[in-house]
């Protein structure tokens, strides 16, 4: 594709490298210019509407367009005090007031809160946390970290490690050598003949069992969980297996971190997917909805023996030597306490609650459709998975692009998904209607039409 010089496109190419794109095919196809956005709608150069059902990267719960509270917050924010840093004793009131709202917030009892820019910086704190605690309390041998094949957990060089993403890991060198993962918990996918979901929670706890013990208990330090398995294509954790995790934590003094950067705020049907699934965190990752991604800012809460840990290194060791130059933002952090103040004004956590069952109920039927193999989800989280063979569970083959396809036709039919391989994941803004919600089933049953046409097409 030629573009005009000094188009926007053109500039794009010759400038910037995209996240997670294909560099090779980018210069060929330029990028799509997103100009503005309406509620849970976006519009792009050409004036071409889209309804994202992705809310951006699972994080615009209150849509795109500009949200008048957040811009005057921000701007008299920045007109106070735009900036400063909270590093050996200052502080600001704004970022005060965020950490105690989610200290009243949290799904169990934490004791503080250490904020970043990001949930990938979240969780990297996490982990260098981990580490910092088991030398504390004179346990430095432990210090492998367990994630889930699938899971994701950012892209810093230790939360890309964590995460399950074999092409996240390919020509960086990582994973980091102290990373281990243990089975992905996709029950459609992974289930053995005539395994009831409880039976396989069971093997799935069985084997995470199996890698702590062959790995040496007196080694492995933590494990990491998103309630529901975001970039694993919104996988909903089976029946009882949470609660069968858990179990083998506690026996074998494993810390567990729940990273709610995608669940929190009301996205699962509650403020914390770790309500949904009764998960007892050590610690909590939040961010994306933290500030309905109107600014960069996330946060990590640690619990009481945590925090007792860190004085006692602090005893031998003086600072916390740990920090990020924007760490409690006063912009950021005023712009995600208002979002949290609109989200209790506007019951957002009602609303997911009146509005999911109509999402939940629209995906169930279109599992009838003839390339759908498998739907599930959990509030405004859903996921499908196409099959080229319902009744053997027959993925397509890679050749096909299935997910390709699916992007394609759905794009065509102005619906924005998020594909993962061979599965479409949907997590629209948390304000969408009703009736917005039946718009979005409407286009996405056309786009799973036009994906089974077109690869007959091409099979022909």
């Amino acid at each position: 594709m030629t573009f005009m010089p000094n188009s926007p496109e053109a500039r794009d190419i010759a400038s910037y490298i995209h996240p997670q794109t294909n560099p090779r095919t980018h210069q060929e196809t330029g990028p799509s210019i997103i100009a503005k956005g309406d509620g849970i709608w976006v519009e792009d150069s050409e004036g071409k509407r889209a309804l994202d059902a992705s809310a951006g990267l699972w994080c615009a719960s209150l849509g795109f367009a500009a949200n008048e509270r957040l811009a005057r917050v921000a701007y008299d924010q920045m007109r106070r005090l735009g900036y400063y840093q909270t590093y050996r004793s200052v502080s600001n009131d704004s970022t005060i007031d965020l950490a105690e709202k989610l200290l009243k917030l949290a799904p169990v009892p934490m004791s503080k809160v250490l904020l970043q820019c990001s949930g990938s910086e979240a969780n990297d704190t996490a982990i260098k946390l981990i580490w910092y605690y088991h030398h504390a309390i004179g346990k430095p041998d432990k210090k492998k970290i367990i994630g889930r094949i699938q899971g994701y957990h950012g892209n810093t060089v230790a939360a890309a490690s964590l995460s399950g993403k074999p092409d996240m890991h390919a020509s960086f060198g990582i994973p980091l050598p102290m990373m281990r993962h243990t089975e992905f918990p996709h029950f459609y996918r992974n289930h053995l003949e005539g395994e009831s979901e409880e039976g396989f929670a069971t093997r799935m706890a069985e084997a995470l069992e199996k890698l702590i013990v062959e790995e040496g208990p007196e080694t492995v330090a933590a494990f990491f969980a998103e309630p529901v398995m975001g970039a694993g294509g919104a996988v909903v954790p089976p029946r009882t297996y949470f609660q069968k995790i858990q179990a083998v934590l506690k026996k074998y003094d494993v810390l567990f971190i729940a990273d709610e950067v995608i669940c929190g705020f009301g996205r699962t049907g509650n403020w914390w997917g770790s309500q949904t699934f009764d998960l007892r965190p050590d610690m909590l990752s939040c961010a994306k909805a933290l500030s309905a991604a109107f600014q960069p800012v996330s946060a990590l809460l640690v619990n009481e023996k945590i925090y007792q840990a860190m004085l006692v290194a602090s005893d031998k060791l003086g600072n916390f030597a740990h920090g990020y130059t924007y760490s409690g933002h006063p912009v950021a952090t005023a712009v995600a306490l208002e979002a949290l103040k609109i989200y209790e004004e506007t019951d957002i956590v009602g609303h997911v609650r009146d509005v999911s069952p109509d999402l939940l109920a629209g995906i169930r039927k279109l599992a009838d459709h003839p390339i759908v193999g498998h739907v599930n989800g959990v509030g405004l989280i859903a996921g499908l998975e196409l099959v080229a063979d319902k009744a053997t569970r027959r993925p397509f083959p890679a050749e096909v692009q299935i997910g390709a396809v699916a992007d394609r036709m759905a794009k065509k039919h102005g619906l924005i998904l998020r594909v993962i391989g061979n599965r479409l994941a949907l997590s629209p803004p948390l304000i969408i209607t009703r009736d917005e919600v039946g718009e979005l089933l409407q286009r996405l049953g056309r786009t799973l039409d036009d994906t089974a046409a077109e690869v007959h097409r091409l099979a022909a």
